[in-house]
């Protein structure tokens, strides 16, 4: 049955004045209560985990996205801790200058003020997203998917306990129903919401970006290159494509595609060799498909087709892309690349730089894993998402990009000619 959203946004709106009055300190000690809290509840949110794993197909890419266990919430928890030792960007003194006339103009870091968050199977976005939003000030408004609903109740319901106990009203959090109609009374929430976020799959954020009438801001999906150049080192590549690729597979900073120079073929095999032991499923062209076969185990060796490149796996499968030149593998990754995070195996300096230089992505490495892309590795806390737009935020969306600015005139008198 659908929900009439409006008196929920009213309530947010209205709840998320009051932010700007709690001290830095109340903030952390809020923050720390959470972390307590969520690790006594480990249990209870465990068990409503499972209730939404139940109704999931095991093979679904996002089952891994949606999994909490006692080592996964512990470290959520950690987090938490780590993020209100931060310092808030809001209220912050950007820059400052006097003018001739006597006018002073200023420029600070303020609040969006209620950020709406639309996320499917991921129930660790419901802790970073608050968490987030309180240390920067913002009120906010969740709308999960039905696939994990039974989790993030659980989650907001502790959210609701710690701020009860601590005195701080409960209408900065709000989470909406898992209908399709509530996704789209916020979108249309003009008025009430000042800033949409979508986590998910690009069918979800590409829905988000054409029906809003609010701005948005894209966490896109993470198509992910790394290119072992012709001076690469085979033992770094081997241990930094291990670990893109067989860490975590279904988060949007794994490794998709390894494009390598022509003249490196010979090594191929024992770069991927240890992706075999977990069951890695390669896509190769014809010249890597030929230095893999009779080696790569042949129920884990396929020909790549066309769709094999610019696709998000989010599973143990990998494309492989065979390049003449560092300039070749350049344009496999303008044209494939989902502008989030790529990579570069070489000891050539010159080629390190020059990746750095022309390569458009939010995250650019060289000689690491691309794993590494994540709001806590950053030293940010945690993230709401990883941006792949360019206006406002890019990378990792922590604290700052969750306030703007507004500039503040002092002035005695002064009038314009």
């Amino acid at each position: 049955m659908q929900m009439d959203c409006t008196q929920i946004f009213i309530e947010v709106k209205k709840a998320s004045r009051e932010l700007t009055d709690l001290s830095e300190e109340h903030v952390n000690r809020i923050l720390a209560d959470l972390a307590d809290e969520t690790v006594t509840n480990i249990p209870a949110i465990i068990s409503e985990n499972e209730k939404d794993l139940n109704r999931m197909d095991k093979n679904d890419p996002r089952y891994d996205r949606l999994r909490l266990t006692e080592s996964r919430v512990k470290n959520i928890a950690s987090n938490v801790r780590n993020l209100a030792g931060l310092s808030s960007p809001a209220g912050k003194l950007i820059s400052e200058y006097k003018k001739s006339n006597g006018l002073v103009i200023s420029r600070i870091s303020v609040p969006f003020g209620v950020i709406g968050i639309i996320y499917e199977a991921r129930p660790d976005v419901t802790f970073d997203v608050f968490s987030l939003c309180l240390k920067s000030r913002n009120a906010c408004i969740l709308k999960g998917g039905s696939d994990a609903i039974n989790s993030n109740t659980a989650i907001v319901r502790v959210i609701i306990e710690v701020l009860k106990r601590n005195g701080i009203n409960r209408d900065i959090l709000a989470m909406l129903p898992a209908g399709r109609e509530e996704t789209t009374q916020l979108l249309d929430a003009r008025g009430y919401v000042d800033l949409i976020i979508p986590r998910g799959s690009q069918q979800l954020i590409d829905y988000v970006r054409a029906n809003a009438t609010i701005p948005v801001i894209e966490t896109g999906a993470g198509i992910c290159h790394t290119y072992f150049d012709e001076s690469g080192d085979a033992e770094k590549g081997r241990a930094v494509i291990h670990n893109a690729k067989t860490r975590r597979v279904s988060v949007c900073n794994a490794l998709d595609c390894l494009i390598i120079h022509e003249n490196r073929l010979d090594i191929l095999y024992f770069l991927v060799e240890s992706c075999a032991d977990q069951g890695v499923m390669i896509y190769a062209d014809t010249k890597a498909y030929n230095a893999l076969s009779g080696r790569y185990p042949g129920s884990l060796l396929k020909v790549a087709a066309p769709g094999s490149f610019g696709t998000e796996f989010l599973s143990y499968k990998m494309a492989v892309k065979t390049v003449r030149s560092f300039t070749e593998a350049l344009d496999h990754i303008a044209e494939y690349g989902s502008k989030h995070s790529e990579a570069i195996i070489s000891e050539s300096e010159n080629a390190i730089n020059a990746f750095f230089k022309y390569v458009d992505a939010a995250a650019v490495y060289s000689n690491a894993s691309t794993a590494f892309t994540d709001g806590a590795e950053f030293g940010l806390g945690a993230e709401t998402g990883i941006s792949t737009q360019k206006l406002h935020a890019r990378g990792p969306m922590a604290l700052e990009a969750l306030n703007t600015y507004k500039w503040i005139i002092r002035g005695n008198g002064q009038i314009r000619p």
